[in-house]
């Protein structure tokens, strides 16, 4: 396939797929300014704030991404009763993210505000309940789930930030309950318990993520990644694996085969959202039916786009053409 192809299924085939992402879905706020001073009253800086702006995060930033990418998307998660919740629902309309599926608890809606003086973060607030709700709302995130498998879904992503939706119990369910509509699933995990990961389809851990689960942690080389990969594979009942390795690129390891994809971003400037594209454009890929091989080169471009913006930030259809454009002429695999 070359990068005409590829470009093709962008412009053609995005808007006919149908995902669902479920998850930890969270507002994450910035606060921008500029420190010339030391406070009076304690030794800290003093931010000047100049601008501010709020975005969505966690879950919600994976499906900011495939929304701006055209896809048909649809999130299910937990939110409060609260200021945060509304300005998150705000950002899903405008997005055109069908937002049904996010359940109202007592529970605060997970936010993050990050204060920035320059280009340095200077403080970071979590407004959160990390613990798993009342099985009441898990009741109900469950029935959307399996009401909305009925509705021809080509994906699910799960997008665990530790933050109390991911128990292991709603993830076995949430994957069995895909697979048995033969929706494959997708997973960004959280955390050393992959346990409850089990057969999934695929999961996308960061070199961080994946050293957590095993007995001693390894270098950022290909080789190593790959060994660890199988064996998480073999232990945690995984069928794929697509690591990703920061400014190395990411590696796609199947049972059959393994891949490693350099980056091809310019500048690495911030990193934060880039595993949010990753798993948003890899499952636009196979839900809109291109080979693995193929939908993780996809997500490969998408993700050096994102390092090189400053904060959380979705990738759009245009800036992913555009990093196609890029490509010298010739197949994927020369490339």
């Amino acid at each position: 396939m070359d990068k005409q192809e590829l470009s093709a299924f962008v412009t053609e085939r995005a808007a006919k797929c149908n995902i669902l992402v479920v998850g930890d879905v969270m507002l994450d706020k910035y606060y921008y300014g500029e420190v010339n001073r030391i406070s009076p009253e304690a030794p800290v800086p003093i931010t000047h704030v100049t601008s501010q702006k709020e975005t969505l995060g966690g879950a919600a930033n994976v499906a900011h991404n495939l929304a701006r990418l055209g896809c048909r998307t649809s999130i299910a998660g937990y939110v409060g009763e609260d200021y945060h919740c509304q300005s998150l629902e705000e950002k899903l309309t405008a997005r055109g993210i069908d937002f049904r599926g996010l359940v109202h608890t007592d529970r605060p809606t997970t936010t993050k505000l990050r204060v920035i003086g320059g280009h340095q973060q200077m403080l970071r607030l979590d407004f959160e309940e990390t613990t798993p709700p009342d099985v009441v709302y898990i009741a109900r995130l469950q029935n959307y789930i399996a009401q909305k498998l009925s509705e021809s879904l080509d994906a699910i992503v799960l997008s665990d930030y530790d933050k109390g939706t991911c128990t292991e119990s709603f993830c076995q369910y949430l994957i069995k309950t895909a697979h048995a509509h033969g929706v494959p699933v997708l997973i960004d995990p959280k955390g050393s318990n992959w346990s409850k990961y089990a057969h999934a389809d695929y999961l996308t851990p960061n070199l961080k993520e994946i050293n957590e689960v095993l007995l001693e942690p390894i270098r950022n080389k290909d080789e190593a990644v790959e060994r660890a990969a199988h064996y998480a594979m073999r232990k945690y009942k995984l069928r794929n694996i697509i690591v990703t390795r920061s400014e190395a690129g990411l590696s796609l390891v199947q049972d059959e085969r393994t891949m490693h994809i350099p980056t091809r971003a310019q500048e690495v400037f911030d990193v934060s959202g880039a595993g949010d594209t990753v798993i948003a454009v890899f499952a636009m890929g196979l839900a809109g039916g291109l080979p693995a091989r193929e939908a993780a080169f996809l997500a490969n471009f998408a993700a050096g786009v994102v390092v090189a913006k400053l904060g959380t930030y979705a990738v759009s259809k245009e800036e992913l053409l555009a990093a196609l454009a890029q490509l010298p002429e010739g197949t994927i695999g020369e490339a």
